[in-house]
């Protein structure tokens, strides 16, 4: 039987999976280390340190710059960053080709779709709305929403039972180890796209199930998929 067979749900990573986020990002954590007073890192180097929530990518961007890394130091950079992350999300983030129309065969087709994403939960829908895929998804779990966020199985478990999915019957999307890693850990398949950040390295070291260079070739996959269902 195929890995994929009786799939009913996808779900989807965000940044580096479905949009761009990094210009909006990079200029973010460089109004934020100027505004401290420390050297702006560039998007280069941001693009490595996207990944794991906002607070840790801020961590990571004060490691660098030689700055104070204590709790109460990440939490006042961090409101800095929320503040400039907030005037820079919507311009500084475009979809990626052919993610609109790849959702819009997914919904036509009845598959059920979720987003989980570690960005702040307070920037996901808005940014979503303003790109036009907001309501693409009946599950949007955002990094606030969980205790704990990807690389650890709790907001696909929790994705899951909104969706009233078993594991087997979602496939799970992302361009990063740590869409894989979550993915793997509560027992769905996963697709790895290669285009994604990802810290520098190939999403093949993860080993998901599929490995993508562009969204549309998901749509091959798809078709697979909802075949079998029909």
């Amino acid at each position: 039987m195929s890995l994929f067979s009786g799939i009913k749900g996808m779900g989807f990573d965000l940044d580096g999976t479905l949009v761009n986020s990094l210009p909006g990002l990079a200029q973010a954590v460089d109004a934020t280390l100027e505004s401290l007073g420390l050297p702006a890192a560039g998007d280069e180097r941001v693009s490595h340190w996207i990944g794991n929530g906002a607070s840790v990518l801020i961590t990571r961007a004060l490691t660098w710059a030689g700055g104070d890394t204590s709790a109460e130091y990440v939490e006042r950079a961090r409101i800095l960053f929320d503040h400039h992350y907030g005037e820079s999300v919507e311009q500084g983030t475009q979809l990626y080709p052919h993610v609109e129309s790849t959702l819009k065969f997914l919904a036509d087709d009845g598959i059920k779709m979720a987003l989980v994403t570690n960005k702040p939960t307070q920037f996901v829908r808005p940014l979503l709305n303003s790109l036009g895929i907001l309501d693409y998804f009946s599950v949007i779990i955002g990094g606030d929403d969980v205790v704990e966020k990807k690389p650890h199985p709790a907001p696909i478990y929790l994705m899951l039972g909104q969706l009233g999915l078993r594991a087997d019957e979602l496939v799970f999307v992302g361009d990063s180890r740590n869409d894989i890693q979550a993915g793997q850990a509560a027992g769905c398949p996963t697709i790895g796209l290669s285009y994604g950040y990802n810290y520098g390295e190939s999403i093949t070291l993860s080993h998901p199930d599929r490995v993508l260079a562009t969204f549309a070739e998901l749509l091959p996959v798809i078709g697979q998929l909802t075949s079998k269902m029909n």
